[in-house]
């Protein structure tokens, strides 16, 4: 179009414009408030599911934490009560019998889910904390953040060593941590025996599911041996291959141990589960929601805005219709009291667009400042995807230029004699 590349059409616009600034004003700011509020709004979202990804890096989400409980029904002879227990062997049953499942990490405590922890002792100071027997694979199910050393690996199991990885907390208490104190090689007296210290690790102020920095880690080999638990388990930490359903891992693996134990399929009670992988599929759909609904309200808000400014320059036409009249009378086409009409609607959207954006992006660079070294709160890196400004924008812009037909058309509509008689 022509008149977008005349001057006077600017002139014109920044006329009408600064002879109603209050208005015009007014009107901007519902289309630049609808901008900050998606964007804004949609950087926090993202700001969250990068804390939540953060907090749990190096976590196995797709993982099943199961144990061994009691029987509520008698089956095939066996009366109800009966205390179950998981054995080693069970891992390789599971394994062979689903194949959906990756690898399997078993764990003993002393300290967890009500039990007593252990006593701990160092150069006359004794505490009690937990301790776990564990395997390697134990460290994949929930990476622990080193500060010093290794942790355990095949090695350490297979030959039952007395060695320890102990938590931050256990560091501070036997160590002096003020001098940054190496701990490996040193030793700690666990339940009368000497474990050489060879890793430390900390947890984020936040923590993880599970993670807390008062627990020492020792091959499950050694611990087994310490309380003479023969090949009996705690628990399974069952992680899923990436395409299963987590669900049917789940079920089936209940399934088979029933089958093992003489267990009744309809036993709800035999064995308990915790599906971790569920958890976090409600927590990132909670998310995607958050986004959805910011995606909504935003777009409804700048829709209001664009209508408003529809409102506003039908207003603008009834004031201007003597102009309108002159600017006929004097030769200009109705195309070109048209598209003048247009060029407006689209300027006040454009620039309130854009003055929300630019708001919205000051206010998360602010909150980014303020939560970046915030280990305590779930929030990191708050970032708007640009497609979906650029997206939001160009409905804006197909918006304004609808929207404005309205009160384009109308000016059109005006005669130049009705006009130059209006008062």
């Amino acid at each position: 179009m022509n008149i977008i590349f005349k001057i006077d059409t600017w002139q014109e616009i920044y006329y009408s414009l600064k002879n109603n600034k209050l208005r015009t004003f007014l009107t901007m700011i519902g289309v630049g408030w609808g901008m900050f509020l998606f964007v804004s709004l949609l950087g926090a979202a993202k700001g969250m599911e990068n804390g939540f990804d953060k907090l749990f890096s190096g976590f196995a989400t797709n993982s099943i934490f199961m144990w061994a409980q009691n029987t509520t029904i008698p089956y095939n002879g066996f009366p109800k009560g009966r205390q179950l227990s998981l054995h080693l062997p069970d891992m390789d049953l599971l394994e062979k019998k689903i194949p959906q499942i990756d690898y399997i990490s078993p764990q003993n405590s002393r300290g967890n889910f009500g039990n007593p922890g252990e006593q701990m002792n160092r150069n006359g100071k004794s505490t009690t904390y937990t301790l776990t027997g564990d395997y390697p694979a134990g460290n994949k199910i929930s990476e622990k953040k080193l500060i010093f050393g290794r942790y355990i690996n095949d090695a350490d199991v297979t030959a039952s060593k007395n060695v320890v990885v102990i938590g931050e907390e256990i560091y501070k208490n036997f160590f002096d941590a003020k001098k940054n104190e190496n701990p490996i090689g040193k030793s700690i007296n666990i339940k009368g025996i000497f474990f050489n210290v060879i890793g430390v690790y900390k947890v984020a102020k936040a923590g993880g599911p599970m993670d807390n920095d008062t627990t020492a880690y020792i091959p499950l080999s050694t611990y087994t041996k310490m309380y003479n638990d023969g090949d009996k388990v705690g628990f399974f930490a069952i992680v899923s291959k990436p395409e299963a359903n987590l669900e049917t891992v789940e079920e089936q693996a209940k399934l088979e141990l029933k089958k093992k134990n003489n267990v009744s399929p309809e036993d709800t009670n035999a064995f308990g589960s915790f599906n971790l992988g569920k958890m976090f599929g409600k927590m990132y759909g909670f998310l995607t929601g958050m986004q959805l609904l910011t995606i909504i309200v935003g777009a409804l808000t700048i829709l209001a805005g664009v209508i408003a400014i529809s409102n506003i320059l039908l207003i603008t036409v009834k004031e201007r219709t003597k102009e309108i009249g002159i600017r006929r009378a004097l030769g200009a086409k109705p195309s070109e009291v048209r598209n003048q009409i247009l060029l407006e609607s689209v300027v006040i959207t454009l620039t309130s667009g854009l003055l929300g954006f630019i708001f919205g992006i000051f206010l998360l660079m602010i909150i980014n400042a303020m939560t970046q070294n915030q280990d305590a709160f779930p929030f990191y890196n708050p970032t708007v995807n640009y497609s979906h400004v650029f997206a939001a924008m160009a409905v804006m812009t197909i918006l304004g230029l609808l929207i404005g037909m309205i009160p384009a058309q109308r000016a059109v509509k005006i005669k130049p004699i009705e006009a130059l008689r209006s008062e």
